[in-house]
């Protein structure tokens, strides 16, 4: 959250938001909680306040990704599911995690510090994004069809964003989701 100069408003966001930038730049493990809180003019007992450790900075960090599968869902809960609809919820999930590209180059740039973080909680709440996914996939009131267009769309978006820093590097952004907006069209193409 960013207040109108787009600073972020609260002490949590802003280590959050540096410690983000800290992690894509040196990696979760070559980033110390010393290095945040200089980086932040604070001392390391202020960052304890508000995280109980290093792994709880990354969690946070985790669970702003889980917030956008939460929203995509609740958007599509309001009444049927349908080839549109999923087409107009995976653009703007595109957008919405576009605009939070870095959390994704956090999880492409540290997935070992990623797959050691488990927490029942966490695994819960993973466990239950993903299971509202397969139920909207099987649900046996959408021809087959219509459902695997939809399954492979989400992994064309998935796919996108996850090979834009490494396979497409040299290409722009916006050439990048231009391209997979089209492919997303071709897949749910009827």
């Amino acid at each position: 959250m960013s207040n109108a100069a787009g600073q972020p408003d609260t002490m949590r966001e802003r280590i959050l938001d540096v410690a983000l930038e800290l992690f894509i730049q040196n990696g979760y493990d070559g980033t110390s909680l010393r290095e945040v809180a200089e980086r932040l003019g604070v001392t390391k007992a202020a960052l304890y306040y508000h995280f109980a450790s290093k792994d709880d900075i990354l969690m946070a960090l985790h669970l702003r990704l889980h917030e956008l599968g939460k929203d995509a869902l609740r958007r599509l809960t309001d009444g049927h599911v349908t080839l549109a609809k999923w087409g107009a919820l995976l653009d703007s999930l595109l957008d919405e995690m576009r605009s939070h590209r870095e959390i994704i180059l956090l999880h492409e740039r540290n997935q070992a510090a990623f797959e050691k973080l488990h927490r029942k909680d966490h695994d819960a709440e993973h466990e239950d994004i993903q299971d509202r996914f397969r139920q909207i996939l099987a649900d046996a009131s959408l021809p087959l069809r219509d459902r695997v267009k939809m399954a492979c769309s989400l992994g064309a978006v998935m796919g996108g964003l996850l090979m834009f820093g490494d396979a497409f590097g040299q290409a722009q952004e916006s050439q990048v989701d231009d391209l997979v907006r089209s492919a997303v069209k071709d897949l749910l193409r009827r």
